[in-house]
C-alpha cells in the first residue's frame, strides 16, 4: 500500500451503524439533530469579520446551503465542487477508479473526501483574499479562514452523519431547508420591504396590500411569483412519479413476481445539484474577479451579472419583465441559451454520476440478482439481465437528465419566490425524503417486508 493509500483509508470519518438497518426513530433522530444544527451553525456569525460583500448574493447562498458571514459561508460548495472535478477526472480517463470494487469505491470515496478538505482551504482562502468577506481592522485574515475551515468540516461531517445514519444526503437536507425557509419568508413575511416600505416583503401581504391600494402591477408581480412557485411543485410531483416498471420473477418461487421501477429522473437531483452548485461558483468568483478589476468571467452590476459568460449562467425574469412591459427579444434569447445550457449540464453529469455512484445496468443487475430476481421466460444469468436494463436505463439517464435541466431552467425564468432551481431541488428532495421514510416505516410496522427488501 502506497503512501497516498495510507492517507485515504485513515481519514477522519464517521463511523457507520454497525447494524444493517437502522430504525426510523433512529434515523429520524439524527437527520432532525443534524438540521437543527446547521440552523444553528447559520446564525453564528464570523469573529472579526468586517466587510461582507456576499450578502448580496442570497439566491447563491441558498443554492450552496450556505449562509454568508456566518460559520459556514462556504456551505455545500467545496463538498460539490470536488465531486464534479473528480467525476470529470474519472469520466475522462485522466483518473481511474474500478467502482466495481469494494477497494476502488472507497479509494473513490476517500479521494474524493481530500478533495473536498482541499476546496475547503481554497475557498477559504479565496473568499478572504479576494474581499467577499473582509476582517475588521486589526484582525489578521488568518483568523477567519480558520473559522471558515472548521466550519466547512463540520458541513462535510454532518453530510456523513446524515447519509449513513440519517434519511437521503446532507447535501440535500442542507439545501432543502435553506430554500424551505427562503419560501416560507418571502411567502408570508409581514415586515416593510427596504426598497418599498409601504409594502410588505412577504408575497402573501404584498398582494393584500397592493389590491387594496390599487397597484395592479405590484398585485401582479405577487401573483405570478405565487402561482409559478405552486406550478413548479405540480410539475415536479407529477414528473417525480413517471416511472418505468421492469417485471421480475423469483426463481425459487414459482408463480411470484415484482417490478423492479425505474424513475424517469434516474438520476433524481443529483445533476441539477452539480449543475446549480458550478453556476454558483461561476458567478460568486466572478464577481470577486470583478471587484478586483479583472471581470474575466462578466461584468456585475450589484449582485446581477450583466456581460459575459456569467450573465449568460442567470437565467433572467421573463414573466417579472412580461408584466413589467420590459421584456425584450434579447431576453428570450438569452432564456433560450441558458435554458440549453442548464439541459446539456444536467444532462452530463446524469451521465457521470451513473457511472460513478453504482446505478449503472451491471450493478443494477448484480443488486437484482443478489436478491434472487430474474427476467421471467430467460435463464439466471447477469448478461441477459445486464442487456435487458441496459434499454432503459441509458435512455432515461440521458432523457431525465435534459429533462431536469429543462424544468430547473424553466422554473428559474419563472418568477418563482426564490431560486427556481432550489425549488425545483427541494420538492425532489422532501418527495425522495418522503418515499424513504415510507418504506422505512413500512419495513419497521412489517418484519416479512424487512426481511424481503434487506436480504
Amino acid at each position: 500500500m502506497g503512501a497516498f493509500d495510507k492517507i485515504l483509508y485513515n481519514l477522519p470519518e464517521v463511523q457507520g451503524p454497525t447494524q444493517k438497518k437502522l430504525s426510523f426513530k433512529e434515523k429520524l433522530k439524527w437527520t432532525l439533530i443534524t438540521l437543527v444544527l446547521f440552523f444553528i451553525l447559520g446564525l453564528i456569525p464570523l469573529y472579526g469579520l468586517g466587510g461582507n460583500a456576499l450578502q448580496q448574493f442570497e439566491f447563491l447562498s441558498i443554492i450552496l446551503g450556505a449562509s454568508f458571514g456566518s460559520i459556514i459561508s462556504l456551505g455545500i460548495g467545496p463538498i460539490v465542487t470536488a465531486s464534479i472535478v473528480l467525476q470529470l477526472l474519472n469520466g475522462s480517463g485522466l483518473v481511474k477508479f474500478d467502482l466495481t470494487t469494494t477497494d476502488g469505491k472507497k479509494r473513490f470515496q476517500g479521494t474524493q473526501k481530500l478533495m473536498s478538505v482541499g476546496f475547503i482551504i481554497l475557498e477559504a482562502f479565496i473568499y478572504i483574499q479576494m474581499g467577499g468577506l473582509s476582517p475588521k481592522a486589526g484582525v489578521s485574515p488568518w483568523i477567519l479562514i480558520f473559522q471558515l475551515f472548521l466550519g466547512g468540516l463540520m458541513i462535510m461531517f454532518m453530510d456523513e452523519v446524515v447519509s449513513k445514519w440519517g434519511f437521503g444526503s446532507g447535501v440535500s437536507l442542507f439545501i432543502a431547508a435553506g430554500v424551505s425557509q427562503s419560501v416560507f419568508v418571502r411567502a408570508f413575511n409581514p415586515l416593510p420591504s427596504p426598497q418599498n416600505p409601504g409594502v410588505a416583503t412577504g408575497a402573501v401581504p404584498a398582494l393584500i396590500q397592493s389590491l387594496s391600494a390599487g397597484d395592479p402591477v405590484t398585485a401582479g408581480l405577487m401573483f405570478a411569483a405565487i402561482v409559478a412557485t405552486i406550478v413548479v411543485f405540480l410539475l415536479v410531483v407529477y414528473a417525480q412519479s413517471m416511472r418505468v416498471e421492469v417485471p421480475l420473477s423469483f426463481g425459487r418461487v414459482r408463480g411470484y413476481g415484482v417490478r423492479w421501477p425505474l424513475h424517469f429522473f434516474y438520476t433524481s437531483n443529483i445533476p441539477v445539484i452539480l449543475v446549480a452548485a458550478l453556476i454558483a461558483n461561476i458567478q460568486l468568483f466572478g464577481s470577486m474577479l470583478a471587484k478586483w478589476g479583472h471581470p474575466i468571467l462578466g461584468q456585475f452590476s450589484g449582485s446581477t451579472p450583466i456581460s459575459g459568460l456569467a450573465s449568460w449562467l442567470y437565467g433572467p425574469q421573463i414573466i417579472r419583465s412580461m408584466i413589467t412591459h420590459s421584456l425584450q427579444f434579447s431576453d428570450l434569447w438569452h432564456a433560450l441559451v441558458y435554458i440549453l445550457i442548464m439541459m446539456i449540464g444536467a444532462m452530463i453529469f446524469s451521465l457521470f454520476w451513473v457511472q460513478t455512484s453504482g446505478l449503472d445496468a451491471k450493478s443494477q443487475a448484480k443488486q437484482m440478482l443478489s436478491s434472487g430476481l430474474q427476467i421471467p421466460g430467460f435463464r439466471k444469468d447477469i448478461r441477459v439481465l445486464e442487456r435487458m436494463l441496459n434499454r432503459y436505463i441509458w435512455p432515461l439517464t440521458i432523457m431525465g437528465g435534459l429533462a431536469v435541466g429543462l424544468l430547473a431552467a424553466l422554473a428559474d425564468i419563472s418568477s418563482a419566490l426564490t431560486s427556481g432551481t432550489g425549488l425545483l431541488l427541494t420538492v425532489m428532495i422532501v418527495y425522495r425524503l418522503y418515499e424513504e421514510i415510507a418504506q422505512q416505516h413500512m419495513m419497521d410496522m412489517n418484519p416479512m417486508m424487512r426481511k424481503f427488501i434487506t436480504g
